[in-house]
């Protein structure tokens, strides 16, 4: 995880920052309540810090999911496009790595592990597009099958035509409109 202990007062602007965001989005969590998502914040330094990440590089995360068995909330990147601070990147280490040319600074993979977070696989993204209409002039990579990325090729996907879109690409390649979103559970 990158390392940056958060002070105290970019924990209390964290804090408001998710709530007002829990606040205008109700739709996103139905039945769920912003003080018992607090108190679990607040005993929980590490994704307090993972949020101060994914805020800080454009994520927008809230909270849009809550799993009973597992007793955990979901916390998801819902910024309308890929985030900012994370795009113009190749999908993982082993594609930065056989760039030869106009190498990235880094890759999604290591990027999302660095902070802390899990980047979105089909089936994420896919739950992410029911909340709204995100990435309609940016796309976003996601976890990509073992069969497909042994191969070269990584997967991405962005929201066109009304209609969730699936793309593939080499696992090397980067453009300035493409990021990753990512997910923490606590």
């Amino acid at each position: 995880m990158l390392k940056k202990d958060i002070s105290k007062e970019e924990q209390n602007d964290l804090l408001e920052v998710l709530r007002r965001r829990f606040e205008k989005n109700l739709s996103r969590h139905e039945n769920l309540h912003w003080q018992d998502i607090e108190k679990r914040l607040k005993n929980n330094p590490s994704v307090l810090q993972t949020l101060f990440f994914m805020e800080n590089t454009g994520g927008e995360p809230d909270v849009i999911f809550y799993d009973e068995k597992a007793n955990k909330y979901t916390f998801i990147d819902c910024s309308k496009e890929s985030p900012v601070g994370r795009r113009s990147l190749c999908y993982d280490q082993k594609a930065l790595k056989y760039r030869k040319k106009n190498k990235p600074k880094n890759s999604a993979l290591s990027l999302a592990r660095s902070i802390g977070i899990k980047i979105l696989d089909e089936a994420d993204y896919r739950k992410l597009q029911e909340l709204g209409d995100f990435d309609l002039k940016t796309s976003s990579w996601i976890k990509t099958p073992d069969n497909i990325r042994n191969l070269g090729g990584a997967l991405f996907c962005d929201f066109r035509y009304n209609t969730l879109f699936v793309y593939h690409n080499g696992a090397e390649s980067y453009y300035q409109s493409r990021g990753f979103r990512g997910l923490v559970k606590i």
